[in-house]
């Protein structure tokens, strides 16, 4: 009942009007615009395979989010593994050349993927909750406070739903991301998942697969919302500066490159917001039962917490690129609504003198 009201409330929502796309209907004579004048007509014969703010579009939203985390996360694991070993044991992996090095001579190609399957089962599902969540909060905060304050007031609308999907999606990363650590920075605990798993239920119970929840929280709410305001707004300026022709104009490939450019620019800022956190959650999952987030953080000291930075920022940069462009590559086949980037409303142009 609940999410029925949220998806009335989202079909119904001023946010569709600043940020939609062409609707479900038969398709325009080419070069017309909606009568909104906000994009040209993109529906074709067939039209939007979904409505906006419909329980389908959102969704096909997570959808998107799973194939973009999971496949993304597995596939930086063998740096996400040097990364992590430059956290926890810096004296043993003094940069990243030497951390290859060492994993290599130690475990062969073979330990470089170590942790895979807990990223990849772990990041899909917090790519399933931080995409399609981040899409139904945007929808009901913009809902709420109406389309004027929508457009006024985007970036704290974006901050505002980003966190609160977040919130939820380090719930169902937790376990995963706890295992990972602990797979790939306790020498001979476990080689795999299956192994994992019920040795650290045997040892700690349910509380280890969530003691790292917290500096979770304070490492990815703080990403999440860089990711997706810097995102968003970035793209706007782009379109806005530097593309030479309007977004309308654009093919779907050229919409793709500015869409990782953006993400791109996005994921280094989100890698330096997010580090010292992410180190701490690193040491937190190798150190032993009874540690808090705030012992680890005093033993690391301030220098400590920013170690293996230049990794991440590669690695988050790459990443955060990636995901936004498999997220919007997915739209696009799936023929999803895809909104452009905002523009004020008639209602508040009138109000501020700037139409006659």
């Amino acid at each position: 009942m609940l999410f029925s009201s949220m998806i009335e409330a989202a079909q119904n929502s001023p946010f569709k009007k600043p940020f939609s796309t062409a609707s479900c209907e038969p398709a325009m004579e080419k070069g017309q615009l909606t009568e909104h004048h906000h994009i040209q007509a993109a529906a074709t014969a067939e039209g939007d395979s979904c409505e906006f703010g419909s329980n389908l579009y959102f969704a096909l939203c997570g959808l998107g989010g799973i194939i973009s985390c999971g496949t993304t996360h597995t596939m930086v694991v063998p740096l996400d593994l040097v990364k992590c070993r430059l956290q926890v044991d810096p004296a043993k992996y003094k940069s990243v050349v030497n951390g290859f090095r060492v994993t290599l001579a130690e475990d062969g190609f073979k330990g470089l993927s170590k942790g895979w399957a807990p990223t990849f089962f772990g990041y899909s599902a917090q790519g399933l909750c931080k995409f399609g969540l981040y899409e139904v909060f945007k929808v009901i905060y913009s809902n709420a406070i109406g389309e004027e304050n929508s457009y006024l007031y985007r970036t704290s609308l974006y901050l505002a739903a980003s966190a609160s999907a977040e919130f939820f999606a380090d719930i169902a990363l937790a376990p995963m991301e706890a295992a990972k650590v602990k797979i790939q920075t306790t020498p001979g605990f476990a080689n795999t998942l299956r192994e994992a798993l019920p040795k650290m239920s045997a040892q700690e119970g349910i509380g280890a697969f969530y003691k790292g929840l917290v500096p979770l929280w304070m490492r990815q709410i703080p990403y999440t919302m860089m990711k997706f305001a810097c995102f968003e707004r970035t793209l706007e300026l782009l379109y806005a500066y530097v593309v030479p022709k309007p977004r309308q104009e654009c093919t779907k490939g050229e919409q793709l490159v500015v869409t990782f450019a953006a993400g791109y620019i996005a994921g280094v800022f989100c890698a330096i917001v997010s580090h010292p956190a992410d180190t701490v959650v690193s040491k937190l999952n190798q150190a032993a039962k009874g540690s808090s987030a705030l012992d680890v953080a005093k033993a690391l000291g301030w220098s400590g917490l920013w170690g293996g930075l230049v990794p991440r920022i590669v690695m988050i940069g790459t990443l955060t690129a990636a995901q936004w462009f498999i997220y919007d590559a997915v739209k696009v086949y799936l023929r999803m609504p895809r909104p452009p980037p905002p523009e004020m409303p008639e209602s508040l142009k009138k109000k501020l003198g700037l139409t006659q």
